[in-house]
This record gives structure tokens, sequence and C-alpha cells, in this order.
């Protein structure tokens, strides 16, 4: 494997942790307002975030690479209202598309096809990633001023519950 692919490999394990602290962090915002519907969804998005690391994890691996652990930083969002909290995991998950992107755009400068094969299901996968977050924005900006929309939106994000990703290595 290309040294700078296994580096940013490396690297996106623990971005990929931080996107579970992160999303944990969330999920305690809306559990303190009493929207335990929102704090679902985040946990559980924070448990996709860690399946995303160890599936790199186990890909490194699986390609008899050295896996390195860094120290993983602590959420530092100032998170004042419902739409800090939707808006900075937008801005997250476009940070972790550009993320996917550069590790994708040196596999292929190094020719390395076993890993943009492996990056194409994250590709895909942070498309849909966006999506939510735009659609959670979309919703909130539509019904979160009036509190029989807001309790309705809370109630159908209770009803998320995970599904371990699909992601054959």
């Amino acid at each position: 494997m290309n040294a700078k692919v296994h580096e940013l490999i490396n690297q996106q394990i623990n971005k990929e942790f931080y996107s579970a602290y992160l999303y944990l962090d969330f999920s305690n915002y809306f559990e303190e307002a009493g929207l335990d519907g929102f704090a679902n969804w985040y946990k559980i998005q924070a448990q996709e975030e860690r399946d995303h690391a160890m599936l790199f994890y186990q890909y490194l691996q699986n390609e008899n690479q050295k896996v390195t652990l860094e120290a993983i930083d602590k959420p530092d969002k100032k998170l004042t209202c419902h739409m800090d909290v939707l808006r900075a995991g937008l801005e997250h998950e476009k940070y972790v598309t550009s993320l996917i992107n550069n590790i994708y755009a040196e596999a292929y400068e190094a020719k390395d096809f076993r890993t943009m094969q492996f990056l194409d299901w994250f590709v895909k996968e942070q498309g849909e990633e966006e999506t939510n977050a735009n659609n959670m924005i979309s919703k909130m900006e539509l019904f979160g001023s009036d509190p029989k929309g807001l309790y309705m939106l809370n109630q159908e994000l209770a009803a998320r519950v995970y599904s371990a990703p699909s992601l054959v290595l």
C-alpha cells in the first residue's frame, strides 16, 4: 500500500472516532433539552461512526498494514440552539466527505484500485449522510418553531433503529 494512502486511512480511523464523540455530544445536547428522539438519532449516528472507524481499521489489518491509534479530540462545538447542532452536523459531514475524497484521490494517484473499491462504499455513504443532515435542517426549519411539529419530528427521530453497515471486507 502506498505510504500516503496508508497514512490517510490511519488518520481517518481517528476522524471517524472523533465523529462518534461529536455525535454523542449532540445527543447529550438534545437529551438535556428533553428531545429524546433527537438524542436517539445522534446516538445511533455515533454508533455508525464507530463502525466506520472499525471498517477502516479492519481494512488496514486485512492489507497487512500497521494501525496507529491516536488521541481523540474532545468535541469543541458551542451549541446554543437546536439549529446550531443540526448545522454543525451538516458541516461535519461535508468535512468527512472531503477527507474520504482526499483518500480516494491519493489511492487513484497511486493506482491502488483495491483501496478505491473499498472507498466506493464510503463515497456513497457520505452522500446519504449529507442528505440526511440537510433533511433534518429542512424539517426543523419547517416544523421546529411549532411545539406540535417539533413533537412529531422528535417522535419520528425516536423511531430510528441501528443497522450495521453492509460493507464486506
